[in-house]
């Protein structure tokens, strides 16, 4: 398994499977030119089998941060830790970034999110849906 970031239309359209819906080329074209905006895509067999993206979020009081926003690995990749690969990569990105740290909301009862997060490292109090990362 490979991961590498995406540069370029024709890799986001070649991935859209793993997406809810189409990649839209003038929307990729939009996410991969805006500053901020970071796309890992996980190779295997050939082709594209999982992805993450995180966006760089700055507020006055926090400073930036990583905002994990979507992951997602094929359902025939799944438990091989392709996920927790990716977290790790945009973690170790948003770090090299100058990120103070990274977060994602997960949906209750999302256990295999849940799981995927925290094995990459992410921390909740056990009561809330948002795992955080801090990188001092």
């Amino acid at each position: 398994m490979e991961i590498r970031r995406a540069t370029s239309v024709a890799e986001v359209v070649a991935a859209e499977h793993l997406f809810d819906n189409p990649a839209r080329p003038e929307w990729a074209e939009r996410f991969l030119t805006t500053a901020g905006h970071h796309l890992l895509l996980a190779y295997d067999d050939g082709g594209p089998v999982g992805f993450v993206s995180g966006v760089e979020t700055v507020h006055p009081d926090k400073g930036t941060e990583m905002f994990l926003y979507e992951l997602a690995v094929a359902e025939p990749y799944r438990r091989r830790g392709i996920g927790r690969a990716l977290v790790e990569r945009l973690a170790a990105l948003a770090r090299e970034r100058g990120c103070c740290g990274m977060w994602v909301g997960v949906d209750a009862g999302n256990d295999v999110a849940l799981a995927a997060y925290r094995s990459a490292g992410g921390k909740d109090d056990g009561t809330c849906t948002v795992l955080t990362w801090a990188f001092a």
